[in-house]
């Protein structure tokens, strides 16, 4: 469990595909249910550095997305009151693997050579970039992505990769890719703290491991902060990619 709340900080000031490590951790460690509401706690710990360090924000991209996570997060709600434990943890291996293709398909988007020139690397997150915003993503497409989004964060704290995909097609730069996917995570993560708690999914026990791993969440941080800036995100993204896949197939046959 330490080993999964480090892992959560350093997704929040890094990459954040590495998350679905962590998540695949904490539903194999307990109850699949119950590790959805701890790892919440966790993941808004790690928000409130990311917010606090990376100030960088389209605002213009959060207005599109906000309105329609909540109808995808009370969906999930509705969802995860009426399935057992095993079907949500096979549900979280299940999206996990999807977010994993995701990746995969990201990847492979910006490697092709019309891609790659546009694409913004997230190499250090203090550098100034001379990117040029290209036009915002249509309603559309934001209202779908949002309402995904807030489907899989609220049932498996597994939004990243959809993310990643609307902000880069958005073509923000990597100052303003990581700054507002800081605070599009900070805010959905709050959202969900009301249905998670109306779900009773959270204990004395749960609080208390929650309360013991805040330390390793901030080691996390700080491991994030420092890794940014040494190593490229295709270096990373190959790590991320094999451990996500790893861990969704052990969800799904355990």
């Amino acid at each position: 469990m330490a080993a999964g709340a480090v892992i959560i900080g350093f997704s929040k000031t890094s990459f954040g595909g590495v998350a679905a490590i962590a998540v695949a951790v904490f539903a194999w460690g307990m109850p699949a249910k119950e590790s959805t509401a701890t790892v919440l706690l966790l993941l808004l710990v790690g928000d409130v550095v990311a917010v606090s360090r990376y100030r960088t924000v389209s605002w213009a991209l959060l207005l599109r997305l906000l309105p329609s996570v909540l109808p995808g997060l009370a969906l999930g709600a509705l969802f995860m009151s009426v399935v057992d434990d095993v079907v949500m943890r096979r549900t979280i291996g299940g999206l996990l693997v999807v977010m994993v293709l995701l990746q995969l398909w990201q990847r492979r988007r910006r490697d092709s050579p019309h891609e790659t020139a546009a694409m913004p690397a997230l190499a250090s997150a203090d550098e100034a970039s001379p990117q040029r915003l290209s036009p915002t993503p249509r309603w559309g497409r934001a209202v779908l992505t949002g309402g995904a989004a807030g489907f899989a964060t609220m049932t498996a704290n597994a939004a990243g990769p959809v993310m990643a995909l609307y902000f880069l097609a958005s073509r923000v730069d990597k100052a303003r890719f990581i700054g507002t996917n800081a605070w599009f995570f900070f805010l959905v993560n709050l959202s969900k703290t009301p249905f998670t708690v109306g779900l009773g999914l959270y204990s004395p026990t749960n609080l208390t491991l929650v309360a013991l791993l805040i330390p390793a969440v901030l080691l996390g941080t700080l491991a994030g902060v420092w890794v940014i800036g040494k190593v490229t995100q295709r270096q990373f993204e190959v790590v991320t990619i094999t451990a996500s896949g790893l861990a969704s197939l052990a969800l799904l046959l355990r």
